[in-house]
């Protein structure tokens, strides 16, 4: 009996190793299955692209810009022009501003006097300061020999701070530049569709600009 009763507890105890050896393999099944379940395609884990809000764009409309200043053109009803405050500015120098889209198109008028080379040249220098950043510029020739004006668009591609600059002159009395800039960190990505917008704007604003003549200005002067 004695013998039995050991081989009885022997073979008990086999039984009880067999169950929990079972009981383990099905945990670790369950374990499996849960861990490829959480790693399938349809994880999130991947990082995604970075998602910028939707923009609601105005209605394009212009009125026309007119002041003490030697020239005439049409701007957005969504911006506002304001006169250069800085130190050193002069009368004619002004930022249209486009609250909305956190930009400015900073324009600076100077009176020719034999010099037209140079503000050609200083235009040059400054917009090829962004080739550091940029990924490309590509020029625009302006001819509109009815309105005896004259010039090149520079549109800067890339992470550039200023996007696009131009400049417009009658090659005898008058030169203006504009440069447009956004008041943030500059990310193609980001300000796109919003540069977009504005450069038709510009573009606008170029194809009716118009010099005034003398007797328009000693006019509004009084």
């Amino acid at each position: 009996m004695k013998s039995r009763s050991s081989k009885f507890k022997v073979q008990s105890s086999k039984s009880g190793n067999f169950l929990m050896t079972i009981i383990f393999c099905l945990l670790s099944l369950v374990s499996c299955l849960f861990l490829f379940s959480c790693g399938s395609d349809d994880d999130t884990l991947a990082p995604k692209p970075r998602a910028y809000f939707r923009l609601n764009f105005p209605e394009k409309k212009y009125i026309k810009y007119d002041s003490v200043c030697p020239f005439t053109f049409e701007r957005p009803v969504y911006s506002q022009m304001d006169r250069d405050r800085n130190p050193g500015a002069e009368p004619c120098w002004l930022n249209l501003n486009f609250p909305t889209f956190n930009g400015t198109l900073h324009l600076s008028y100077k009176a020719v006097n034999g010099n037209i080379q140079q503000y050609i040249e200083d235009t040059y220098t400054l917009a090829s300061k962004h080739q550091i950043k940029a990924s490309g510029i590509e020029e625009k020739l302006i001819t509109r020999d009815s309105s005896h004006i004259y010039g090149l668009i520079y549109e800067i591609e890339g992470n550039a701070a200023s996007a696009m600059q131009f400049y417009l002159t009658d090659s005898t009395k008058h030169f203006i530049r504009g440069a447009l800039y956004f008041n943030e960190v500059p990310n193609i990505d980001s300000i796109g569709p919003v540069l977009e917008f504005i450069k038709k704007d510009v573009y606008n604003m170029i194809n009716t600009f118009e010099w005034k003549n003398e007797n328009t200005i000693q006019h509004q002067k009084k």
